[in-house]
């Protein structure tokens, strides 16, 4: 969560949103499956976690100065998958910042939810409850 207010454009020549990404760093399936059932952080430990540790300021500041917070956070992210697209090498320091600003995103939203009163572990049973209103299974 940086202070800066940078504009990042993006790398021309990276893939759009409809073309097919090429060869790229993945997520092992199987290491996420174990630790979902061993790591202690889940959706509604990490929205009390920062609920804990910033929701007076957060209160204070108000959704939508949270909201344009949250959008330049994506807005790095943006960056931060151009600098790491298939077909281009990024430094270590670029696959750590990755790592960071999808961090980052994830903790404004849960900024977002608590400031609005949204549990996010209920909103997301859509995708994991057979029968709970618009399921994407």
């Amino acid at each position: 969560m940086t202070d800066a207010h940078a504009h990042h454009p993006t790398p021309a020549g990276t893939p759009g949103p409809s073309e097919p990404a090429p060869s790229a760093p993945r997520v092992d399936p199987e290491d996420l499956a174990r630790r979902s059932t061993t790591s202690p952080l889940s959706v509604a430990a990490l929205q009390k976690l920062i609920h804990d540790q910033y929701f007076a300021t957060d209160a204070a500041r108000g959704i939508p100065p949270t909201f344009m917070w949250f959008i330049e956070e994506v807005g790095e992210l943006s960056t931060a998958l151009a600098n790491n697209a298939p077909g281009r090498s990024p430094s270590p320091q670029e696959r750590a910042n990755l790592e960071e600003e999808f961090a980052d995103v994830l903790a404004w939203l849960c900024t977002l939810a608590n400031i609005s009163g949204v549990d996010l572990e209920r909103a997301l049973q859509k995708y994991t409850v057979k029968g709970v209103p618009g399921v994407k299974h």
